[in-house]
């Protein structure tokens, strides 16, 4: 060891259970470990990984972290100005894709993501100490690729990125800034390198609950080359299908019988999950979504433990994208006149008459995102929401999921000139939202999918579309239609829509598209680099585009 008083800080509260379900979450750990003076026992083992897997909570539900980043920048979700309550502000600007150097989604992104590889490399140079561990090299690939999964998500988001390995760095060490290529190039052989050592079995037991098993590594490698043609620009669509097959068929996961079976409080159990991340509400809080997005009068139907701050909602032009027989729909989004938990109306003063009492209702309508009323906007309630929640939630977030390996291979298959198959596979995963409305709905068609979109697409104010452009023009719209049906809510739109060409080029609410830019060319599909790590680093370089 190389500094005798480096500290090593291992919160209890930041525990994530890396053998059992989602509740149990007790473990010893070091509260203040000092290197030279300890020494580390097989039995410690768990809690020096421990931090190294807890970090993925703060990477999805950590403040302006993946959730966010991923759904409000897209055509799914937008967190206006609300009239008399407030908002807006940043999130007006990642809406409308006028971000520039600083932007809190890149900075709170970039800390939370950094954080996981430290931490990771700090649990490789602890476990490095315990002599005599069987199967040390099994735990550090398995760290390796975890951390390869964290750096996936800093490729997609910042493509230039400093590559640490290296926890025992000597004092004003400055990490030389890596191409997008040496990061993709890295991810990809840190996964691979890992993949013979990690867990492959087939049984779903819950000791590897939440861990990196061989099926979450094939997960990542697949996702990295579904987008490979952005990441490097050469497509890789064979590359991800080899990857996802092996998932789908050897992997022992199965679709859940109803679609929110992925999303309940005790969700732990689900056949669906590949990658899970953990969490409890007591022990290991997650999302606070529910108060970010609900209005104060949905206290009642929940019976909250707290009022909710009214943000975020649903933008009408996806709404009214889905079939009105897709469960999905009722699943997903919360709207209408509005009942408490007893099923009596929820009643509020009326805003243009004050003598009288109406019925509080979510509208499917925005006014503009400089002045929203608290009313207007669907809102996302996937996730399941308990009764006497407070703004930490217990639902384990299903990272990689049945559904998206199946996807991703009808993708492939699509972009490869298969779509008869392709089509085959994305009406399985339609059949359990089609199953109780009518059945016959949920068959497309390789045709469907190869065509437009039927979102709506241009500028649109006050219940108006104002520039219309449509989806017509969009290629494989019709699947990228179902990838947002499917998967809105779980920090995927801003990836996909990169993928097909639209992020750049087409409107939606208040964002206008760039419609003489080239997808490769729109700078704003990565994030700048937050400029406190530009002055505390001289050796990085800001992001093409950004000042």
């Amino acid at each position: 060891m190389k500094n005798k008083n480096i500290i090593y800080k291992i919160l209890a509260s930041g525990l994530l259970l890396l053998g059992t379900g989602c509740t149990d979450l007790d473990e010893n750990v070091y509260d203040k470990v000092i290197g030279e003076e300890t020494k580390f026992k097989a039995e410690d083992l768990a809690s020096l990984m421990a931090p190294a897997y807890t970090s993925f909570r703060d990477v999805y539900w950590g403040w302006d972290a993946a959730f966010c980043l991923y759904e409000e920048s897209s055509d799914l979700i937008v967190t206006p100005l609300r009239n008399g309550i407030g908002w807006g502000d940043y999130y007006i600007t990642m809406h409308q894709h006028t971000y520039e150097a600083p932007l809190p989604h890149a900075e709170g992104n970039w800390a939370y993501l950094f954080g996981g590889v430290n931490n990771v490399n700090k649990a490789i140079f602890q476990i490095e100490q315990i002599p005599d561990l069987e199967n040390k090299e099994t735990v550090f690939q398995e760290l390796r690729a975890l951390r390869a999964i964290y750096y996936y998500l800093l490729l997609d988001n910042f493509r230039n990125v400093p590559i640490v390995t290296k926890y025992d760095l000597p004092k004003g060490f400055l990490p030389e800034q890596n191409t997008g290529k040496e990061v993709y190039d890295f991810v990809e052989s840190e996964l691979k390198g890992a993949l013979p050592y990690l867990n492959d079995n087939n049984k779903r037991e819950t000791k590897y609950y939440g861990k990196v098993t061989k099926w979450a590594a094939e997960m990542t490698l697949a996702k990295l080359y579904l987008n490979a043609e952005v990441y490097i620009g050469t497509p890789k669509w064979n590359e991800a299908l080899a990857e996802v097959n092996d998932v789908i068929n050897n992997g022992g996961f199965a679709l859940t019988t109803n679609y929110l079976d992925n999303f309940i409080i005790e969700n732990q159990s689900s056949s669906e999950q590949i990658f899970s991340i953990p969490f409890d509400q007591k022990k290991a809080g997650g999302s606070y979504w529910p108060f970010k997005t609900l209005a104060v009068e949905s206290q009642a139907t929940y019976e909250l433990a707290g009022g909710p701050w009214n943000g975020s909602g649903g933008i009408p032009q996806f709404i009214d994208t889905y079939d009105s027989d897709d469960q999905r729909l009722k699943d997903c989004w919360l709207g209408g006149k509005q009942f408490d938990s007893k099923g009596e109306p929820i009643m509020i003063t009326d805003p243009n008459d004050s003598s009288k009492k109406i019925q509080f209702e979510y509208l499917n309508y925005l006014t503009d995102v400089n002045g929203c009323e608290p009313n207007e906007g669907y809102r996302m309630v996937k996730y399941e929401i308990g009764k006497g929640q407070i703004a930490q939630t217990s639902n384990d977030v299903p990272f990689y999921r049945l559904a998206d390996a199946m996807m991703i291979k009808a993708e492939c298959l699509l972009r490869t000139g298969n779509a008869a198959e392709a089509a085959a596979i994305v009406t399985k995963v339609r059949e359990r939202n089609f199953r109780k409305t009518n059945p016959a709905k949920a068959t497309v068609t390789g045709a469907k999918l190869l065509g437009g979109s039927v979102y709506k697409y241009g500028t649109y104010k006050a219940g108006v579309i104002t520039n219309y452009e449509g989806g017509a023009d969009i290629e494989y719209g019709g699947f990228l239609d179902e990838l947002a049906w499917e998967f809105v809510g779980e920090a995927h739109r801003k990836q996909d829509l990169i993928r097909f060409g639209v992020y750049s080029r087409k409107s939606w609410f208040s964002k206008k598209g760039d419609i003489g830019v080239e997808p490769k060319d729109y700078f704003r599909a990565i994030l700048p680099i937050p400029k406190v790590q530009l002055e505390r680093n001289s050796k990085l370089k800001q992001n093409p585009g950004y000042q």
